[in-house]
């Protein structure tokens, strides 16, 4: 069997204060090249606490965390800035899209901050926009855009990069439920086609059944790790 590429390790976290907090309670987790795996619990489970700290933006207390077999956190701040630009792919809530850039020069920035050439970020930005539907939107700013589409941009931006590893903070949480079920799909497709791993954050069951695994937190412990059986067409 591989070795998998994401590898939580007793992974604990703790917040301080005159009274501190307990997040996560020795959290064990292994998610396989090409899976898609949802995060799931109520408000406060620890959920969005291990994405952050697997997504780099946060450090555990105690336990590692290994991408592609590399304790990232023990990097320094210049290798790690460079390892979530170039093996990390990140889709929040909010968009984050720079207002006054087209849609395809929002999608070509990672790529640019990552030093490839013009002409290659260019390609495929325009590449993964046909894929995302928005073929003809590349000229439009933002502004111009309905909340899906800019989310399709905030997309395709986080796969610029090729990324190894894609995290999903709650994607569809600003969305209908017509267009999150939308985006979903996309996501679940765009794994299928670039074999990208996919860690997503959801309170939405809907969503999660629609993943290759859903990983059930509660009160900071992982209490059920199931793997979706695929609907026969």
């Amino acid at each position: 069997m591989s070795e998998p590429i994401v590898s939580v390790e007793n992974v604990n976290k703790r917040y301080g204060g005159s009274v501190p907090l307990q997040v996560l309670f020795d959290v064990n987790l292994r998610i396989a090249q090409g899976e898609v795996a949802a995060l799931v619990g109520p408000s406060g489970a620890g959920k969005t606490t291990l994405l952050n700290i697997v997504s780099t933006l946060d450090k555990p207390s105690s336990g590692r965390v290994l991408i592609g077999g590399l304790n990232i956190h023990r990097l320094d701040q210049c290798h790690l800035n460079n390892f979530r630009n170039r093996h990390l792919g990140f889709v929040f809530q909010d968009d984050l899209l720079l207002p006054h850039l087209t849609a395809l020069e929002n999608v070509m920035l990672p790529a640019r901050v990552a030093r490839m050439s013009g002409h290659k970020a260019k390609s495929r930005a325009k590449d993964l926009l046909a894929r995302v539907g928005l073929a003809d939107r590349m000229k439009h700013c933002p502004g111009e855009l309905s909340g899906g589409q800019r989310q399709r941009v905030n997309l395709a931006r986080s796969l610029v990069n090729a990324p190894s590893l894609l995290l999903a903070d709650e994607p569809t949480a600003r969305l209908d439920t017509t267009t999150g079920a939308e985006i979903i799909r996309l996501l679940i497709d765009l794994n299928r086609q670039l074999g990208v791993t996919m860690l997503i954050v959801t309170h939405e069951r809907e969503v999660a059944d629609q993943t290759d695994r859903v990983v059930e937190f509660r009160d900071g412990h992982i209490v059920a790790d199931t793997v979706n059986i695929p609907v026969a067409a």
